[in-house]
Formats: structure tokens, C-alpha cells, sequence
């Protein structure tokens, strides 16, 4: 049977917010296919959870050209998800993918060159079987090739229409405050930042911030969740099925450290008393911020995600949860 999503996903529940100073709103919750849509997962599951999410508001779909594994592989899986159920639905779907780490052999295949990134574009769009990104990022400042070229490259991605906006992800403040001149004498203006976010790491708090807020840029929160620390998945020990088990993720058992399972430990009766679980609290902390647009979350399950979704249902902090959460940090 055909799918056909569900008509109501657009007041079901999701709130959405303006991304900087744009025409663009973003559900204050993505989906972001980094891990569990790759080759070596299941497509039915995958497939399950992006439908999912699009009946729920999530209409902002983050991806990578080295996400799987293997690289490459989520861009396929998801360019498979567009021509089996949503060809008909793209104009509704905000799709974002990125390029500036390793990818392929050689000097050219995992930096921030003019030409990895024309490569990389064509790439991704193969792969997903699109005609445009609706964002295209550069995933990083790569600490070699001068920001003026890459700058240009996604000016010019952009002019060719591959691309409707650009973004920037994870780049040290001085060349970020380049990065954004160059593209705004340019006439292409960053649309959103991305970096990581979450109760254990707060750098962009520092200066990241200010700076979008004070630019018109929205900011794209991703690992909001630490990768899953945040939650009640780690409290009893590592599960065999979890992320830090598997020997192809990015989170690895040394990092599921004593003393971030005993702050986790103490947000739970905060949790509790506010009928939200760990997980949620965490979504909710990031997204106190009204400089932050969106978090993107991964999910290994349906129910994981759909646990996420419900945070949207309060938001809402008090400045004693504020005050109780900045003490259990420390």
C-alpha cells in the first residue's frame, strides 16, 4: 500500500521556530540519519522512523555525505525512502547534507577544497536523487585551505542550484566571523550553524551564541542527547545492544564515564517531578535557548524516537530547574 502521511502531522503536536532572520521554520526537533541508517542497519526500521517522524512535523531531514557506515550509505538508504514515499512531498521537506571529512582516498577526499566540495555536492545529490539540498554545510574548518575558497565554493554551489541556502558547522570562532562576512558581501548569507550541544559540552555557550543571535543565524544543535549518555540507558551499566557497544560508532565505553552517570543519576528525580524522562530534559535544556532552532536527534528504535518527540510537550523551564541543573553540572 502507497504511503500516504498523515494529514493532521502538520498540528499534531511539533513546534516550530524561525531559523535566524529567514523565511525558513525548522521543528524545534530533526531527524538526523549520522547513525542507524546506514547499510549495516536495518531499511525497514529506518524507513518505519522517518515516516514516523514526517507524520509528527519533523519536516527537517540532516544529513552527511560520510554518514553509515559504510560513508555514503545514509544518503543512498534515504535517497531510496524519497523515491519509495516522499517524490511526491519534497517541496514540504527540508533536507541538509554536508561535506568536509574524510570520504575517499587521497588528498582531495576529506577537506574543505573547492574541489571536494563540488564533488561532494554532485555526489549527495546522486545518492539521494534530488535535483537540490535545500542546505548544503561545510562540516568543518578543515585548518588548511583558506576560507575565501571555501566560502566561494558554496557561494557558488548555491548559484548553480544545488544548494538553496549554506550553513557552517563546527567552526572555530575567529574563521566562523570570517566565514560569515565573506558570505554576506557575497550575497549568499549563512541560513544556520551546526555544532555539537548538550549538558556536557556547552563551548558554543562561550561565544557561538552571541554571535548567531547577533547575525540573523539560526543555530542547529546536534548530539543533543551526548549520544544517548543522556538518558536512562547508561544508569545500570553498558547494554549489549546500546551505541558505546558497537565497535563502529563514535561513542566509545571510555566515554560513558562515573562521573557524567552520577549527574545523569541526579537529573532523574528532576525528570520525574516534571513528567519528562531524562532524555527529554536534556532536549528541553538545549532548547531553552531561543538563538537554538533546532536539536537534531538520532534514534536507534521507534520508540526512541518517539519518546524524543514527546519534550515538545514542555519546554519549559523554571529558573529553580535552571538554577538545580546548573548545580548537578558542576
Amino acid at each position: 500500500m502507497d504511503y500516504q502521511p498523515q494529514p493532521d502531522r502538520y498540528s499534531n503536536g511539533m513546534v516550530y521556530r524561525r531559523c535566524g532572520n529567514s523565511g525558513i521554520e525548522l521543528p524545534v526537533i530533526s531527524l538526523g540519519l549520522w547513525h542507524n541508517f546506514g547499510h549495516i542497519d536495518s531499511y525497514a526500521t529506518g524507513l518505519e522512523m522517518v515516516r514516523y517522524a514526517f507524520d509528527h512535523g519533523i519536516c527537517h531531514f540532516d544529513l552527511a555525505n560520510n554518514y553509515g557506515p559504510p560513508p555514503g550509505s545514509a544518503e543512498e538508504n534515504f535517497g531510496r525512502m524519497m523515491k519509495q514515499c516522499f517524490a511526491t512531498h519534497r517541496d514540504e521537506m527540508f533536507i541538509t547534507t554536508k561535506a568536509g571529512h574524510e570520504m575517499w582516498a587521497g588528498p582531495y577526499g576529506g577537506n574543505s577544497s573547492r574541489k571536494n566540495l563540488m564533488a561532494s555536492i554532485d555526489q549527495s545529490l546522486r545518492r539521494m536523487r534530488l535535483d537540490y539540498v535545500d542546505l548544503f554545510y561545510s562540516h568543518r574548518y578543515d585548518g588548511v585551505t583558506p576560507i575565501d575558497e571555501t566560502m566561494q565554493a558554496l557561494v557558488d554551489i548555491v548559484h548553480q542550484g544545488k544548494a538553496l541556502y549554506i550553513g557552517l558547522s563546527k567552526y572555530p570562532i575567529d574563521k566562523l566571523l570570517y566565514a560569515l562576512s565573506y558570505l554576506h558581501e557575497a550575497g549568499v548569507p549563512c541560513l544556520a550553524y551546526q555544532d555539537r550541544y548538550h549538558m556536557f559540552d556547552r563551548h558554543v555557550e562561550e561565544k557561538h551564541l552571541q554571535l548567531c543571535a547577533s547575525k540573523g543565524i539560526g543555530v542547529v544543535a546536534f548530539s543533543p542527547l551526548a549520544q544517548g549518555i543522556l538518558s536512562d540507558k547508561y544508569l545500570h551499566g553498558i547494554p549489549a545492544d546500546s551505541r558505546a557497544a558497537r565497535p563502529e560508532g563514535h561513542l566509545k565505553t571510555t566515554d560513558v564515564t562515573p562521573e557524567k552517570i552520577a549527574r545523569v543519576a541526579r537529573l532523574k528525580p528532576l525528570a520525574d517531578q516534571r513528567g519528562q524522562s531524562i532524555s527529554q530534559l536534556a532536549l528541553a535544556w538545549v532548547l531553552r535557548h531561543n538563538e537554538v532552532s533546532s536539536v537534531v536527534v538520532g534514534a536507534r528504535t521507534l520508540d526512541q524516537l518517539k519518546a524524543n518527540l514527546h519534550a515538545v510537550e514542555n519546554l519549559t523551564l523554571t529558573s529553580a530547574e535552571t538554577e538545580l541543573i546548573e548545580e548537578i553540572l558542576k
